[in-house]
């Protein structure tokens, strides 16, 4: 079926959204197994290349598209940082994998809980750049997103000062401290693209 060429923006939006779902809840799901195996990594690759592809296809739409459903430069901006919340979760997962570490700490547990709740509520948050009706419920889930980001501002810190106080080995210090602050900057990024739809709705009411 043909669909208006603003259609295939929100429906590349969706797609994207739903990609950095299934790619937190894999992440969340390995960080409480331990199973950071290669064949793992590999399906978080999966989510990772897609993801380019999905950017990608925008920016070819973009690139045909005379009449947009918002401003271009908002368009091409949301989709690389849609983009760039699933490299991160590639990231964390291939760094878990480079560095060994089958045992994952509380702190990285419960920051993996963080950061899918947050995709969570993005998802549905985006769901108002096609049904501007939504647009109080998409304000809720932004605040949520602000929410939960903050969150996970403290919980970090939390961890880096335990690790800093209770780890011997000054390599596995750096390994974790990078582990913590690559998913709290993974959830910064969430919060990002919040507030860019925030600014959308704002623009385009």
């Amino acid at each position: 079926m043909f669909l208006p060429r603003e259609e295939k923006f929100f429906d590349l939006f969706d797609k994207q959204a739903e990609n950095i779902v299934r790619a937190a809840e894999l992440y969340h799901k390995l960080v409480d197994e331990g199973s950071f195996t290669p064949e793992n990594v590999r399906k978080m690759h999966e989510f990772e290349h897609y993801g380019d592809e999905l950017t990608h296809n925008t920016i070819n739409t973009l690139n045909e598209t005379f009449i947009t459903p918002f401003d271009r430069e908002d368009i091409l901006a949301l989709a690389n940082r849609l983009d760039d919340i699933v490299d991160n979760i590639y990231l964390l997962a291939n760094r878990f994998y480079l560095y060994k570490i089958t045992k994952p700490t509380e702190y990285s547990k419960k920051l993996a809980v963080i950061l899918e709740q947050t995709s969570r509520a993005l998802q549905k948050a985006l769901v108002a750049l096609r049904h501007k009706k939504n647009m109080t419920e998409t304000l809720r889930q932004c605040v949520e997103i602000n929410r939960l980001e903050n969150e996970g501002d403290v919980l970090r810190d939390e961890a880096i000062s335990y690790l800093f106080s209770n780890e011997k080995d000054p390599i596995m210090v750096i390994k974790q401290k990078e582990l913590y602050e690559i998913a709290e900057t993974t959830s910064d990024f969430c919060e990002h693209v919040a507030n860019m739809v925030e600014s959308i709705l704002v623009k385009n009411n």
